[in-house]
């Protein structure tokens, strides 16, 4: 059975755009899964699915970031404790990632719905072209309305490489995915003043900014022996993913409906708020770039599409491009004026730039030139100067 948490009180403003968001990631952590090491809890994964479900049927676009695969290889080693040597946590890993997927699928093909495993590691996401292509992969599951399972491809991480714990994991994602909301269910009701694990009169924190620096200092630095977690890691978390523009919420996943609860603003758990939406704060980051890569000039027809119309830019807009770039560098877009427009991340190489420039959606479209999409610069990821 699923425990009540505790009530707590925060802003309507700000929990009420829980039922609007449009993307989610959830992350759920061991402890969770394998009720403190027990096994997998399907029970309680039925029930997040089942809940999730309805997400989906309202409207969300939904990403679940899922701990819980060292956990379960341990338990089939027959090992109680978190090990520290890195060979046998891959082992367990490479054990545990089998039933882990295989249940997740389970849970959610009883409710209707394709899902991919997807595995990452830090390195993945700190190349260009490797995140490009991630994020390319998880768009196009959502297109076809599959959810993507990700966890830490921990059978070949390395001490160097490795996330540290999948709360980072669930931040990167929401970055990657430029997700509204960002829920990490925990074993504890929410983000406390103090450990209250150690202190009976701790005060649960029902709303804070997420880069307010006093949190770090509330946050306690150990987790528990299965995760590599703890209240310090979901605060770092919730910070990454504020600097994208995404909200994060610390809620006890025990508690009954959770996730239906959050989507419905019930005040459950710590809501911790960025200070810009997603989309203005990614503008915001794109416009204090000073030094870009190279330099798309553009017509005037096209000056006008972007500048009044709101438009992303198309090739048939660009009569000559300077330097040389890779895709998802930052470039300006300038008239033949030399009058800077906007700054973006482009979709295509300068090379590919060059050959597309001047040519209609229509001609490129037969030359099957449009891999990364129409626009070589999209509005959503152009910020006007």
């Amino acid at each position: 059975m699923m425990i009540m948490a505790s009530r707590s009180y925060t802003s309507v403003t700000d929990r009420g755009k829980l039922k609007t968001s449009k993307r989610w990631v959830v992350k759920i952590g061991s402890a969770l899964l394998t009720n403190d090491g027990a096994g997998l809890d399907r029970e309680r994964m039925q029930s997040w699915v089942d809940q999730m479900s309805g997400l989906i049927a309202d409207g969300v676009e939904l990403c679940l970031v899922s701990s819980g695969a060292i956990a379960v290889g341990l338990q089939v080693l027959e090992l109680k404790q978190r090990p520290d040597q890195l060979p046998v946590l891959q082992a367990a890993a490479a054990i545990g990632q089998m039933g882990l997927v295989q249940a997740w699928q389970s849970c959610f093909a009883a409710r209707g719905h394709e899902t991919a495993q997807v595995l990452l590691t830090h390195e993945d996401l700190a190349d260009r072209t490797r995140y490009l292509n991630a994020r390319g992969t998880l768009r196009a599951l959502s297109q076809f309305q599959v959810i993507p399972v990700v966890n830490e491809n921990d059978t070949v991480a390395t001490d160097e490489i490795r996330f540290g714990d999948n709360d980072s994991l669930g931040a990167l994602a929401t970055n990657l995915l430029e997700a509204d909301v960002l829920v990490i269910l925990t074993d504890q009701d929410g983000f406390f003043d103090k450990d209250p694990r150690a202190h009976t009169d701790a005060k649960l924190i029902a709303e804070a900014r997420a880069l307010d620096d006093s949190l770090i200092a509330s946050a306690g630095r150990e987790g528990g022996s299965l995760g590599r977690g703890g209240m310090y890691t979901k605060i770092l978390a919730a910070q990454q993913a504020a600097r994208s523009g995404a909200m994060t919420v610390i809620a006890n996943g025990r508690t009954e409906g959770v996730l239906t609860r959050l989507r419905n603003a019930e005040p459950l758990g710590s809501l911790l708020t960025p200070d810009l939406k997603p989309l203005a704060a990614r503008k915001r980051w794109l416009a204090s770039h000073k030094q870009v890569r190279g330099i798309l000039i553009v017509d005037a027809g096209a000056a006008t599409a972007l500048r009044d119309k709101g438009r992303s830019l198309l090739p048939v807009g660009v009569v000559a491009v300077r330097g040389v770039f890779a895709r998802g560098d930052i470039v300006a877009i300038e008239t033949e004026d030399g009058v800077r427009l906007a700054a973006g991340l482009v979709n295509y190489d300068s090379d590919q730039a060059l050959s597309m420039k001047g040519l209609s959606t229509a001609t490129l479209k037969q030359t099957h030139a449009l891999l990364e999409g129409d626009a070589l610069v999209h509005r959503d990821n152009m910020a006007l100067v």
